[in-house]
């Protein structure tokens, strides 16, 4: 329709130009995110079979055992020997061989090795985020832009176009919402593994600091 004012038809043909010429790059971002959305899902699979869990009970002997550690070295060997992950290890070593430092900048390290570690986890959680915030969007995008040249075709009684747009519009709309859904799904499922994982982390490292301060 033309606006019924100078300058009207100038107006909405550009913003007709502009509409259509998001369609091919809405359409390759969407394969992109489909794309992404299957290679983590095969990556939280692979993270689930590889991830070592770790009962409350292993965090709590733990605890004890780094309490009534007799020394420095016994302290590393308790946490060398630990049923944790790996990267918790190191952190609570590299704050166990901070014996020379004072309290507040010992502190000051284990505070800075934690927010590391804590912007390891945000940086993997923050693709899915993405997904799970413009995959909705780009598949309504991808549903609306085809709607105009396919009204326009209704009204001109070509029933192959407004088919094939009406197509396009449907097959973006499920790619965007599934992509979507299934982000927002891993994205929970990790962050429930990473709060635990801070959690312990957090309270093995209190544990490690309470000790040397003695």
């Amino acid at each position: 329709m033309v606006l019924n004012i100078p300058g009207g038809e100038f107006l909405t043909g550009s913003l007709d130009v502009i509409s259509q010429s998001l369609t091919i790059p809405v359409l390759v971002i969407l394969l992109v995110i489909v794309i992404i959305s299957i290679i983590t899902l095969g990556g939280i699979i692979a993270e689930y079979t590889s991830r070592k869990k770790v009962p409350i009970g292993t965090i709590r002997d733990l605890i004890y055992d780094i309490n009534l550690s007799e020394s420095i070295d016994g302290l590393k060997n308790i946490i060398s020997k630990a049923k944790i992950p790996n990267s918790q290890k190191k952190v609570l070593i590299e704050i166990a061989s901070a014996e020379s430092l004072g309290v507040n900048s010992r502190e000051a390290l284990a505070r800075k090795l934690f927010e590391f570690e804590e912007e390891k986890t945000m940086e993997t959680l923050k693709k899915t985020d993405i997904i799970t915030r413009i995959g909705p969007t780009l598949g309504l995008m991808g549903t609306l832009i085809p709607m105009g040249p396919g009204l326009a075709a209704l009204g001109a009684g070509d029933i192959n176009t407004l088919a094939n747009s009406l197509t396009v519009a449907f097959n973006t709309t499920i790619v965007g919402i599934g992509s979507g859904a299934l982000c927002y799904f891993i994205g929970k499922i990790r962050s429930s593994w990473y709060d635990r994982y801070l959690s312990d982390l957090d309270a093995l490292i209190d544990s490690v600091l309470d000790y040397m301060d003695k």
